[in-house]
């Protein structure tokens, strides 16, 4: 395929540039599911007027319809997106970069969607989509999933289906709640996944930032011991990334504790660790969840997580060397490359 694309490039450039700027229309569009033209001409860095023709052309081609509430594509549009990926992958130079990112951190597996999800939702949303296909191909039987909170795990869990039942698997919450947005904690999150696919769940009803008395004390309560051994039993483990400092804020750690991590470099946190640029753990937080040793022992260790401003971030936690899947956007991906 590679050799038929370059042909292409070079004998029929205005074909290659055709198709490159239909895709991402149509890919938008599949991605936001329904759009109106004014938001999609935005997103496309089209004027309107040009955006309107090439929506016809689709719309003859029976691969969009649109309606009074905006643009959806039809079944047979949603299809030829799906199949057109990994060529398109090509045509972008996604399928080079995530070699180049799989070799540089020790991965088994890389997928990389276009764009920079720190400027644009829908690209969150594509991750998130990647994310719940990597999710399904990782999945055995009898599997116990922990999962992280996060506004990109949220997204991960509204797009995940599966073609039957998981009613052997449960899905469980990594670690207690940050006290925010309920929408984005981990036992929400592993609730909609389970819920969404007839597989089963427990929560974990307790803070995630925690003194080591009241872990102690915590771990003598039986309901909560035995949801945390469930959590620790885990095959699968999805994480997201997020900027150490941001973190710190958001699990509201004391000034002396914020002054230690910047002493000590910490530039990531992940599962309630905080990472220096080598990948060494600097910090970490008290937590009745998941600890070091069960990500170390987990089966497949997915990362999701993307952004230009995110890329340091996701390399420092990607040098610890316990991730076996990355889920990115483009922006992450060259970012990270560079630190």
């Amino acid at each position: 395929m590679r050799k038929i694309i370059e042909i292409q490039k070079k004998l029929l450039p205005d074909m290659i540039q055709t198709l490159e700027k239909r895709y991402e229309i149509m890919h938008r569009i599949f991605t936001a599911g329904t759009i109106g033209r004014r938001t999609l001409a935005t997103c496309v860095n089209l004027t309107e007027r040009v955006l309107r023709s090439e929506l016809e052309v689709l719309r003859t081609q029976g691969l969009l319809e649109i309606g009074t509430t905006g643009m959806t594509l039809s079944d047979e549009g949603k299809q030829l997106v799906e199949e057109m990926e990994p060529m398109v992958k090509e045509l972008f130079g996604l399928t080079d970069l995530e070699e180049q990112v799989r070799r540089t951190f020790g991965l088994k597996r890389v997928v990389i969607v276009p764009g920079d999800s720190d400027e644009s939702d829908l690209v969150k949303q594509e991750m998130g989509r990647a994310g719940s296909r990597v999710l399904w191909e990782s999945l055995s039987s009898g599997d116990i999933v922990a999962v992280m909170g996060g506004t990109t795990m949220a997204r991960m869990a509204s797009h995940f289906t599966a073609p039957t039942q998981l009613r052997d698997n449960w899905f469980v919450p990594a670690r207690g709640g940050l006290g925010e947005s309920v929408d984005y904690q981990a036992s929400t999150i592993a609730s909609e996944l389970a819920k969404r696919t007839g597989a089963r769940y427990r929560m974990l009803h307790v803070p995630d930032h925690l003194s080591e008395e009241a872990y102690q004390t915590l771990m003598q309560e039986p309901n909560v011991r035995e949801v945390v051994d469930m959590i620790r039993g885990a095959r699968i483990v999805l994480h997201g990334i997020g900027d150490a400092m941001t973190m710190a804020q958001r699990r509201k750690v004391n000034e002396e504790t914020m002054d230690s991590l910047v002493k000590d470099g910490a530039l990531a946190e992940a599962f309630g660790y905080y990472f220096d640029r080598t990948g060494k753990v600097v910090h970490r937080m008290a937590t009745a969840g998941m600890r070091l040793e069960d990500i170390e022992a987990a089966g497949i260790v997915i990362g999701i997580a993307g952004g230009s401003s995110k890329g340091e971030a996701i390399a420092s936690v990607l040098r610890f060397g316990h991730d076996d899947i990355l889920v990115t956007d483009e922006a992450g991906a060259k970012e990270a490359l560079r630190h």
